[in-house]
This record gives structure tokens, C-alpha cells and sequence, in this order.
């Protein structure tokens, strides 16, 4: 479960997160919207552990990111846009890497469905260097997904994939959900949200405009009409072009 109260982040005098309040349960897919600069890469960094909160505080699995860091991160997952990998190990060796960090044992016994279920078993002895973008991303993914974390935090995690590797992401994502992950899910793709989320929550400017399930929040800003979209919600709740 996430568990977020009164998170704010500042960066010098500029406020990019105020008083962001949510929570994610075991088996929702939560999609962070918003237009640019709206503040949801540096919730999700804060929520990750990877910069700290100005003022508020987030438990990732019972474990408080600030006060007890260690506990909250082996709970966790965080697919960043921009995957960062060691050029001089193998896909195989980052799988190894990240086990023995983990303490996860027998782990090629996982590593391998991992693999195949993103498509990458036949780079297992490249180098990052030798693989397109995509397949770096599935990499990182896969690295990630090692340890079977609790809680998932993906920003943008279709950059650089085919049709085809989009909708395994999907599969992916979903089959996750339903083990009983808790995730959230940043993306400016508003169908994919469509397609994988059961809740979602819009930032404008680093305020929360609107929480809940995708039919609570479609019905807010419906106007009494039928059939509306997240695309044309967002435009109503933000007041801006689609993300």
C-alpha cells in the first residue's frame, strides 16, 4: 500500500508539490496526470526515496520513505523515462547485480520467466551498449521486477518501445495489479491510463484538482454527459491542452 499525507516538495523558493494527500491500496493502478511542470516527477522521486519531501509524509508497505528508507526501498520498484544501466555488464550480470543487492536466492529461476515475459532472453549475454532503446528500457524493468516489489512506480515506462512491447507493458502492468501490487503510473499517453488504471489523480501546478476512480472522476467533470473521456476530463480539470 502507499500511503501519502500532506507531501509537499520545494526547491528553493519554487513550490512544485503542496499538500498532496492519496493512497493506493494492494490491486489499484493509480494514473498521475497533469500537464508539464505540474509537480509528478518530483512526487514520484519523493515517494521513491530519491529526493526527500519538503514537509508530509509517504509510507511505501507500512514503511515510512524518510524515517525508515531501507525497508520502504526493498518494497519498492521505480521505472524511471530514462533507463540507467552499467555499460559494462551483460543483461545477465545486471540480473545477478541486482539480486545479490536484493538477497533474492535462485534467482535465475525468476530472472528467466522475467526475460521472456519482456521479450529480452536472447540478449541475455549483450551489453547495453548492443541493445536499441526499448530493449534497454525492458532491461531496467525486468531488473526492477526482480525482487517482486509491493509497490510500482512507473514514469513514462512505454518510451522507446514498439506496439507490440506496449501491449506486453500493459499485460504486464495489469498482471501485477491482480498479485496484488500497488502502483502508480505516470504517463502523458491518456489511453494507456485508460486501458491499465482503476483510479487516477490530476496535478495543476502542483495541486491535487481531482482523486478517485476513472468513472468518479469522469462523472465530476461530465457536465450530465455520457461518454466522456479521460483526455477531454483532463482538458476540463486543467484547463490546458491534452499532456
Amino acid at each position: 500500500m502507499i500511503e501519502v499525507l500532506g507531501l509537499a516538495k520545494r526547491y528553493g523558493g519554487f513550490t512544485a508539490v503542496r499538500e498532496l494527500s492519496f493512497t493506493v491500496r494492494p490491486g489499484e493502478v493509480l494514473g498521475l496526470v497533469g500537464p508539464n511542470g505540474a509537480g509528478k516527477t518530483s512526487t514520484l522521486r519523493c515517494l521513491a526515496g530519491i529526493i526527500p519531501p519538503s514537509d508530509g509524509t509517504a509510507r511505501i508497505a507500512g514503511h515510512d520513505i524518510t524515517a525508515d528508507p531501507v525497508a520502504a526501498k526493498r518494497s519498492l520498484a521505480f521505472f524511471a523515462d530514462e533507463p540507467r544501466l552499467f555499460d559494462y555488464l551483460t543483461v545477465r550480470q545486471h540480473l545477478a547485480f541486482v539480486a545479490r543487492i536484493y538477497g533474492v536466492a535462485h534467482h535465475e529461476a525468476i530472472a528467466e520467466p522475467l526475460l521472456e515475459e519482456l521479450e529480452i532472453a536472447d540478449k541475455a549475454d549483450q551489453l547495453p551498449g548492443e541493445l536499441s532503446r526499448g530493449m534497454k528500457q525492458k532491461l531496467a524493468i525486468a531488473c526492477g521486477l526482480l525482487h517482486a516489489p509491493q509497490v510500482i512506480f512507473f514514469d513514462e515506462p512505454l518510451t522507446g518501445l514498439d506496439p507490440l512491447g506496449i501491449r506486453r507493458m500493459k499485460d504486464s502492468i495489469r498482471r501485477r495489479a491482480t498479485a496484488g501490487a500497488a502502483i502508480v503510473l505516470s504517463s502523458h499517453l491518456l489511453h494507456l491510463l485508460e486501458e491499465v488504471c482503476s483510479h487516477v489523480l490530476i496535478l495543476k501546478q502542483g495541486e491535487k484538482i481531482a482523486d478517485g476512480t476513472l468513472a468518479e472522476v469522469a462523472a465530476r467533470f461530465a457536465n450530465g454527459e455520457t461518454g466522456v473521456d479521460l483526455e477531454e476530463v483532463f482538458l476540463r480539470a486543467t484547463g490546458t491542452s491534452a499532456p
